[in-house]
């Protein structure tokens, strides 16, 4: 079903996805990864009527703006040349049709739908993806980072807690 890659192999073509609401260091965490082994990183975007689907507790920001978010930040990090952002329609995206795609990067939080893209690989005869899984990145409190908890007021976008007041502040 395709094996984790604990290496630090180099994949031509690696690919991510992801809705990428409120940027957060998870996010930043998860790309960083995808560009230490992938010389291309295709990052899959979630749609906005696919993120409709999704059932996200909050609003999600619309795509361009999420798009914008994630562009400025590659610019900064001068990645930009080896990046290529593609709209997310479903949970596979191009993973599960695409030969020239190597290596999958997930969060331990996702990996079940890495499975789930090798299975379609294999019914479409592709070879499986190497999956490069990576662990939540923590908040203060030692739970994962997310939109949702950023969303709620909780956390920002670097997993720093929000004093009480603060919190108020925010929800205004």
């Amino acid at each position: 079903m395709g094996r984790k890659s604990t290496s630090n192999k180099v994949y031509g073509l690696v690919a991510m996805g992801g809705t990428f609401d409120t940027l957060h260091n998870g996010h930043k965490e998860l790309l960083r990864r995808a560009f230490a082994v992938g010389r291309k990183v295709m990052i899959g975007i979630t749609s906005e009527d696919f993120a409709k689907t999704l059932h996200k507790p909050h609003k999600v920001d619309p795509y361009s703006k999420r798009i914008r978010e994630l562009e400025r930040l590659l610019k900064r990090w001068r990645v930009m040349s080896r990046a290529k952002i593609v709209p997310l329609d479903d949970r596979y995206g191009p993973t599960a049709t695409s030969s020239t795609i190597k290596a999958l990067v997930v969060s331990r939080r996702t990996i079940g739908t890495a499975y789930e893209i090798n299975l379609q690989r294999k019914a479409n005869g592709l070879r499986p993806l190497e999956i490069v899984p990576i662990d939540l990145l923590l908040a203060q409190d030692w739970r994962p980072i997310s939109s949702t908890r950023i969303r709620r007021g909780k956390i920002d976008r670097r997993g720093r807690l929000l004093s009480p007041q603060k919190m108020r502040r925010r929800n205004r």
